[in-house]
Parts: C-alpha cells; structure tokens; sequence
C-alpha cells in the first residue's frame, strides 16, 4: 500500500500491503476494536439505510478501493490521481521509522514516534496500520481528513478486514470492489504483466497465481459484499480506469443509499 514499483507493461501487479504483514499487530487490532463494532463487521444480518444526497458544502466522500492482490487496485487508484491530481489524492501516510535525507516531513510520510502511532491506534484514529522490517506504518483519519479538508476527493486501497473501520459518519466512505475476469480472460489479458513481491521482481503470472486471485476474490465478495458499493471487473485496465472514474463521480454527485446512523445527527444539527 506504501511501497511504489515500476508500473509493468500491462498495468497490473501484485502490490506490497502492508496490512498482510500485521504479525502480532493484529492481536493488537483485536484488542483495539470493541467487540460490539466487530459483531458488526460480518455478523449483523442487515442496517437500516437512508438515501443521501451529498451537498455542494459537504467534504467529499472517502472513495474506498478493496480487492485481491495482483488484480490491479493500487494501478488504478495510481491512474485515477493521475488523471487529476489537484481534485484526486492519496492520504499522507504515518511511519515510525526516520526520513531518508531527501524526504520532507508531511510530504512522503508523517514520521512519528512509536508511542504516538500506538495512541492513534488505540483511540481509533487509524484506518490501517501494518509492520515493516520493525517499523510501523498506516493511514490515519487525521491524514483522510486532510484531504478532504482541501475540497479534494480522497482515494485508498484497503484490506477488506479494515473496510469497517472506515465506515463511519465522518467520512461516510464509497467501497469498490475490483473484481478479477474469468480465469481463461485473465491468463490473455495479465499474460506479459508481473509479479512484484517481496522477494521476488519481474516474474510472469502463474497459473496458480490467478487461479488464487480468482478464489480470494470469491472469498472477500462473500465475507464483505454487502459493505460494496459499487463493483468493477478488471478485464480490461483502461475500460476499467474509466468505469472507476465514472462510479467515483457518481458517488459524489447522485444519491447513494448509506447507513441511517451517518446522516440522524447531521439532520439533528
């Protein structure tokens, strides 16, 4: 989620997240969510809904990005800022780990003392956060908002588990789900693209590689569909660059049904 790679000639690759390397860390994320907030999660068997109807006034939704690796998440959120970087932006993430001597406080990362990363943790400022050779790393609600704050859209990729953290009045996020093509469409279209790993660069998709992208994808549909939004088969990187753009719009600009719980306390106000 934090690490950037050459993009492969294809578009597609398999990303570095972070949130995969959470070892004890996700002891400590269980020990943070209250029990009640999990249930939630996965085991409420429905939520009441309202249709809202963003305002010109409102911050922007938080435009939430979820699927398998290697089925081109972090490629297309890249792409989508890059169409318009003043309107689209990633959040600045938090490290605890030193800046290298050509990185700016606030710019690459906000690098923070560990003590400080934990109380963001623990008090639910934290949307992800994973371990990487002894450091920590993560995107805060503080970091989101800052986005927004500047009348700006802001764009994430998340593991499906963190999806609920992220569902809150605050930032009333918009999930997509990209989903991979058949398994024969993806062996042609992901047939000259690469794999990025930790260990390994620049290895060709395998036949087992796709075939276990396609049944984590049925597996993250099944445990978390009902938090999509919106779903989009990558097939096709630019038809599906153009499908996200155009369901990014919408979300901002049409009525979206949501949760009840985000809009009674701003139509009390």
């Amino acid at each position: 989620m934090f690490c950037v790679f050459p993009s492969s000639p294809a578009g597609f690759r398999r990303s570095m997240r972070l949130c995969r390397r959470k070892s004890h860390l996700s002891q400590l994320h269980a020990t943070a969510c209250c029990a009640g907030s999990c249930y939630n999660a996965v085991g409420a068997p429905y939520e009441e809904v309202v249709r809202y109807q963003r305002r010109p006034t409102d911050k922007h939704r938080l435009i939430v990005l979820v699927g398998p690796s290697g089925v081109g998440v972090t490629e297309l959120r890249r792409q989508l800022i890059e169409f318009n970087p003043n309107h689209f932006q990633s959040a600045v993430p938090h490290t605890t780990r030193s800046p290298k001597s050509y990185e700016v406080n606030g710019r690459e990362y906000h690098y923070v003392l560990k003590e400080t990363f934990e109380n963001l943790m623990y008090s639910h400022r934290m949307l992800e956060y994973g371990e990487y050779k002894g450091h920590l790393y993560g995107t805060s609600v503080d970091a989101v908002n800052a986005v927004l704050d500047e009348g700006k859209v802001c764009v994430m990729d998340l593991e499906p588990q963190d999806i609920q953290v992220a569902r809150t009045r605050e930032l009333k996020p918009y999930v997509i789900f990209i989903k991979p093509s058949s398994l024969s469409c993806m062996k042609q279209s992901r047939k000259n693209a690469k794999i990025i790993t930790d260990f390994f660069v620049d290895m060709k998709f395998k036949d087992e590689d796709l075939q276990e992208m396609e049944d984590l994808a049925k597996k993250i549909e099944t445990q978390f569909g009902q938090f999509f939004d919106h779903v989009i088969v990558n097939d096709n990187l630019q038809d599906a660059c153009a499908q996200l753009l155009s369901a990014v719009q919408k979300a901002q600009e049409e009525p979206q049904w949501v949760p009840a719980t985000w809009i009674s306390t701003d139509a009390e106000s």
